[in-house]
């Protein structure tokens, strides 16, 4: 890690402590992940930083083809009410708008360090809005088409998860060091991932 990025994280942990730099070759994109999405998700389709509008697996490729460091953030989220099967992030409402935001503040920090490349991802669906336009323009009988991102309330602030555009976000955190695991019970403590690419 050089001098320049290890000064840069000490930066970004003002903004969040727990961070931890990896390079991106330990990042892994896979095909599957959106189809994860498509098919189990109840959220697909019904917020513009997921699929369908988020990046494709291989427009992820070519972007982290780009970037030589990450920094991984975790947070510990605490739930706003039980947890339940039908929309689990609704009971993590205020742990991702907190989450989303610190993760534009991260690449906002590292752009003004220098690092204009920076980028953030957040986790889940996106928590900005009570409800995502896209959300409305369904309800509406509107076709929503990629370019709608451009409707987004939030287009400052609002960043894909890494799954949205296809990181196996599992097995990269398995490679940085993680030991991530499946949640089998809603009462389990919860963590979240965000991601900031760097270069």
């Amino acid at each position: 890690m050089s001098k320049d990025l290890s000064s840069l994280l000490s930066e970004l942990k003002t903004v969040h402590e727990d961070l931890k730099p990896i390079p991106t070759e330990i990042v892994v994109v896979a095909d599957w992940v959106r189809w994860k999405c498509r098919f189990g998700c109840k959220a697909y389709g019904k917020h513009l930083c997921c699929p369908p509008y988020s990046p494709k697996p291989e427009e992820t490729r070519r972007l982290l083809s780009e970037y030589r460091y990450a920094a991984i953030a975790r947070f510990e989220a605490k739930p706003d009410q039980k947890l339940l099967p039908k929309h689990p992030h609704h009971a993590l409402w205020s742990s991702l708008t907190r989450l989303h935001k610190t993760i534009y503040e991260l690449e906002r920090k590292a752009f003004l360090f220098g690092y204009y490349k920076a980028f953030g991802m957040g986790a889940l669906p996106c928590t900005l809005c009570e409800t995502c336009v896209v959300e409305e323009m369904l309800k509406n009988d509107q076709a929503v088409f990629e370019l709608d991102t451009a409707r987004c309330r939030h287009k400052d602030l609002m960043r894909p998860s890494p799954e949205a555009c296809g990181i196996d976000l599992f097995k990269t955190l398995q490679n940085a060091g993680y030991s991530p695991k499946v949640l089998k019970d809603y009462a389990a403590r919860v963590e979240l991932f965000g991601l900031v690419l760097l270069d």
